[in-house]
């Protein structure tokens, strides 16, 4: 078996993005070119690398085993690349892509310590939702990004191929409801609340959570408006529109002027993970350095504060 290496890059990416289309735009060549190269490397192994399914391109085991093939060659030359350079400090640009809340609360107040501790890095912040934080890092627009998940209802996503995920922190769902609305907060019904439910952007872990809501009460829990920001949600509820479902670490540094924030059994806990790609290459340094600093903030946050 005669295979030339220069086209395993072709597989690696549309295993890594999914389909043949964002394999082209992250290479920086036409469709039908990513379609030739691996046709080429489909003869050369004798084998069928990819399936092509509805939802995107699939690796097959034989294409499975290329493409790790590959990546030890990735390795290969980035061990090589990193040697040549002498890389021992930590330097570099590190895009990081997260949500409001985490960038707020756990990665910019440790910012200037970071550049004390490491000069030559420059950690750089990209907010965005769900969807787009992932077809960045697909595309390498990013290096890494830290989403959230509802723990209760996720289930183990198809990552990338080469793409890793680390936990960094599970902190408590509150029910947020207008100041004095409760007679009492002891045994709360979340299917009886006086109020309506604020709506929230579909691709937020808080929409997780009311559709879970609405399987095991099984009532309708019908929503009014949609927010993106809690800050949103704390003005439509303080002005008596409704109640929302909201992460702990959402609530720190912010006003709860006209709002009670109440802990209720059931409501189960968000996930906040770290994605990027295999880290085990050594030019990934300022990547593994930067990972390990968002790991350490995460750790050191306390959710009892914001109760």
């Amino acid at each position: 078996m005669n295979i030339d290496p220069r086209r395993l890059r072709v597989l690696l990416a549309v295993a890594r993005t999914g389909g043949v289309l964002a394999a082209a735009d992250e290479l920086g060549i036409s469709p039908s070119a990513v379609s030739q190269q691996l046709t080429k490397l489909e003869d050369e192994t004798g084998h069928a690398l990819v399936v092509r399914t509805p939802k995107g391109s699939v690796l097959t085991p034989a294409g499975l085993a290329v493409a790790e093939a590959g990546e030890e060659i990735e390795r290969a030359l980035n061990v090589a690349r990193a040697r040549i350079e002498g890389g021992a400090t930590v330097a570099g640009v590190v895009r990081v892509g997260g949500f409001t809340s985490f960038v707020r609360t756990v990665v910019i107040p440790r910012l200037p310590e970071w550049r004390t501790q490491y000069p030559q890095l420059q950690i750089r912040i990209i907010e965005d939702d769900f969807p787009d934080l992932m077809r960045l890092l697909r595309q390498r627009q990013l290096d890494a990004v830290v989403v959230e998940l509802d723990s209760t209802t996720a289930v183990q996503r198809s990552l990338s191929a080469g793409m890793i995920e680390e936990p960094l922190l599970d902190e408590p769902w509150k029910l947020v409801v207008p100041a004095g609305a409760l007679l009492t907060t002891g045994n709360i019904d979340l299917a009886r609340l006086p109020l309506p439910w604020l709506g929230v952007d579909p691709t937020a872990a808080n929409a997780a959570v009311l559709g879970r809501l609405r399987q095991s009460t099984g009532t309708p829990m019908e929503t009014i408006h949609q927010y993106q920001e809690t800050l949103t949600a704390l003005a439509l509820v303080a002005a008596g529109e409704g109640v929302a479902i909201v992460p702990t670490l959402a609530l720190s540094g912010v006003s709860h002027d006209g709002v009670d924030v109440l802990d209720v059994p059931g409501l189960g806990t968000r996930r906040i993970v770290l994605r990027r790609f295999d880290g085990r290459r050594a030019a990934s340094m300022p990547v593994d350095t930067v990972a390990r600093l968002l790991r350490e903030s995460a750790a050191a946050f306390d959710t009892r504060s914001t109760s």
